[in-house]
């Protein structure tokens, strides 16, 4: 995944907490594309941490109960400027031609309209 290139997820401490206290039981966690979490007979519990995409906030900021938390933005950015993830990431980019500008534009262009721009109902 080019969120990382090559970084191994596993030491990145970027995970959702669950502050029991302050859970209402909403269940928008359970909304979560790579299923960090699963419910239980008390809520929602952090069942797989490492597959929560690094970076992403969405749980909490639709969190009924505001229960999640995760580590402060500050130090991801320290560490993705320490390791030099950032230029990886984007090296891994241009090699993909997800940066390419041009080539984009061109895949997205609809097909010339060849009726004159009259609609043909």
């Amino acid at each position: 995944m080019a969120w990382l290139t090559g970084y191994p997820r596993e030491k990145v401490d970027w995970f959702p907490t669950i502050d029991p206290d302050k859970c209402v039981k909403c269940g928008m966690c359970m909304n979560c594309g790579n299923a960090v979490f699963d419910w239980t007979e008390t809520g929602p519990t952090v069942a797989r941490p490492y597959k929560c995409v690094v970076g992403c906030m969405t749980c909490a900021n639709l969190c009924l109960g505001n229960c999640i938390t995760f580590p402060s933005l500050e130090e991801l950015r320290t560490l993705y400027k320490k390791e030099g993830i950032w230029a990886k990431v984007k090296r891994q980019l241009e090699a993909e031609g997800k940066l390419d500008a041009r080539l984009k534009t061109e895949e997205l262009s609809p097909a010339p309209d060849q009726s004159g721009g009259k609609d043909h109902a």
